[in-house]
């Protein structure tokens, strides 16, 4: 991450440096050094701005989160899919409330629910970081759970659909089929490249239960979790797995009509499961809520770094420069060159991708329907902003050294770009 960042600020201070040099005074116009001073100032204002408002939401979540583990639904959860997960995670030991907060919080992408989300990602990283030998530095588990959550398989990418709608489409949930194709495909590289780039990793990292002898004080959690534990019969989880794949035509029928509930229902669901396991879930929730100011916090520094380096990169005009090399080329492989800055802006800027997507598809030449239009779309309900997640999830835990994760995320973030070319190309054309 260290290099990334260096690379992205030398890059921006050297672009917006020789276009000072060369730059003619025009009354009433910034200086390329002056623009990239104002983007700093803003988007380190606009990082505190981001965390505070986190703040009520990230209270909001986790204190329901540790409702649903109060009352056992982490880890009713967590033995619903444990055949699949401990294939995937085989340092997390199977009853571990990390499980049950991975689940949930890939479950809120599913539903393109991102503000819910984060609140559960967060609580998987604590718990993960509870069997991290070496604190600071990236566990196989972390990464590989940040590499799927950048990737996550999305059902309803319901903000998309809703900008898509105010642009005037006639047809704004066609990108159902396109961005579940797209997130699917992205997914299995994810998974793919994590546990390809933990072999090559410089750095080893077990991740599974924590040494007594390097933290003498987890010593009895260590010995808790060395209890063997089985997951419901096999059956029961296919079961699951055929009524999940059941309710996906009735998602992408009915999404735009479903995505209004999802919220309220989750909180009544959680607060209903509660009452019904005798929690007195007032007191759990205010317990819970009580760690989300103190999170947002931690990730005010590591957000302030990315956005203003992320920042620099645009205002400096190396964003665009990089977009009219590479257009022409891209074309060809059916990413239009109108597409491109969203491809390239998506890891990096979560709002700077929201704007072109709006500028796009509200562009009358192009309009929300056409085949760039539906591309935007699908790429914004697809992909997730890698260096925002990276920051605030591992920001979380105070992990400085990230080692493959970075990479298989960027891998998973190109393989959502090809998925969604294909996708679209194979729906629409």
């Amino acid at each position: 991450m260290n290099i990334i960042f260096v690379i992205i600020v030398l890059t921006a201070f050297c672009f917006a440096g020789w276009h000072q040099i060369v730059f003619i005074a025009v009354q009433g116009t910034l200086s390329p050094m002056e623009a990239l001073s104002k983007a700093m100032i803003e988007s380190a204002g606009g990082a505190v701005e981001l965390a505070i408002g986190l703040v009520g939401v990230m209270a909001l979540f986790l204190g329901l989160m540790k409702v649903a583990e109060a009352g056992g639904m982490l880890r009713i959860l967590a033995r619903l899919i444990r055949p699949l997960m401990v294939k995937l995670f085989p340092e997390v030991p199977a009853d571990h409330p990390a499980m049950g907060a991975m689940i949930l919080n890939l479950a809120a992408n599913l539903l393109g629910l991102g503000n819910a989300a984060t609140p559960f990602g967060i609580r998987a990283m604590q718990e993960l970081d509870k069997l991290n030998p070496r604190h600071g530095t990236a566990t196989n588990a972390m990464a590989l759970f940040l590499a799927i959550n950048t990737s996550s398989v999305t059902l309803l990418p319901t903000g998309v659909i809703a900008l898509r709608a105010a642009a005037g489409s006639s047809s704004p949930a066609a990108i159902l089929p396109t961005t579940l194709f797209a997130t699917i495909g992205s997914t299995t590289v994810a998974i793919i490249a994590a546990k390809l780039y933990q072999r090559l990793a410089v750095i080893r990292v077990d991740g599974g239960a924590v040494p007594k002898e390097t933290c003498p004080d987890r010593v009895e959690k260590a010995d808790a979790m060395e209890v063997p534990y089985e997951g419901y019969p096999l059956w029961v989880s296919l079961a699951a797995l055929g009524t999940l794949v059941a309710l996906l035509p009735v998602a992408v029928l009915y999404g735009p009509a479903i995505s209004p509930w999802i919220i309220p229902a989750l909180m009544v669901g959680f607060l209903g499961f509660g009452l019904m396991r005798s929690i007195h879930v007032y007191e759990v929730f205010i317990e819970g809520a009580k760690d989300g100011f103190q999170v947002a916090l931690r990730i005010i520094p590591y957000l302030v770094a990315i956005l203003v380096a992320v920042d620099m990169l645009r205002a400096s005009g190396a964003m665009d420069a990089i977009v009219h090399t590479l257009g022409s080329a891209t074309a060809r492989f059916g990413l239009p060159a109108e597409a491109l800055p969203m491809a390239l802006m998506r890891p990096l800027s979560g709002s700077g991708a929201y704007g072109i997507l709006a500028s796009i598809i509200n562009d009358p030449a192009i309009g929300p329907d056409s085949y760039t239009g539906y591309l935007v779309s699908t790429l914004q309900g697809s992909t997730e902003t890698t260096f925002y997640v990276l920051a605030v999830y591992f920001g979380a835990v105070q992990v400085r050294r990230i080692r493959h994760t970075l990479a298989a995320a960027l891998t998973a973030d190109a393989a959502g770009v090809v998925f969604a070319v294909l996708a679209c190309s194979f729906f629409l054309r």
